[in-house]
């Protein structure tokens, strides 16, 4: 599903009920992307989606947010630089709200210093990066956050990727 700003700011009660009843699958885990260009966003969706996840895209920040409120995750992977929420004020709104998601920040530059609370849980994955990065990425941090162990899966082949799981 593809949360967009309008249709995300105008989903009335009945139609988030009705999402929610409809977007529960505990057979795969949920991913949610978050990229404002709708070329990365859609192959990082395809790839996802191809390798078994479940996965929702929204457009911005702020679609992401709301898509928060309707669906639950088991993991988020944003861009930083998105108009009207960026990836960094997605993170301080989930963390003000007590969201603990685990996070792959994919970004072209690093986020300033300022914002290094917000980043404790996050791992950042820098642009460009090939499939293969992302999903050894997305594979490392849901197997650490369903073991509870910052350690890569059994058939892991390669450096691993530093983990931070949220308690």
């Amino acid at each position: 599903m593809l949360f967009q700003d309008e249709e995300a700011a105008t989903l009335t009660k009945t139609k988030r009920t009705k999402l929610q009843k409809k977007s529960i699958n505990h057979d795969r885990q949920r991913i949610l992307v978050v990229e404002d260009d709708a070329n990365i966003r859609r192959l990082n969706t395809e790839i996802l989606i191809y390798s078994g996840y479940q996965v929702d895209a929204a457009e911005s920040g702020l679609a992401a947010w709301y898509a928060l409120q309707l669906n639950h995750y088991d993991l988020i992977v944003t861009d930083n630089n998105m108009p009207k929420l960026t990836g960094v004020e997605l993170l301080q709104k989930m963390h003000e709200n007590g969201i603990e998601i685990p996070v792959i920040m994919a970004t072209g530059t690093l986020p300033s210093l300022e914002y290094s609370n917000e980043l404790l849980q996050t791992t950042l994955l820098l642009k460009p990066y090939s499939y293969e990065e992302l999903l050894k990425t997305v594979k490392n941090i849901l197997y650490a956050n369903r073991q509870g162990a910052a350690t890569p899966p059994p058939d892991w082949q390669g450096d691993a990727v530093p983990l931070r799981v949220a308690a």
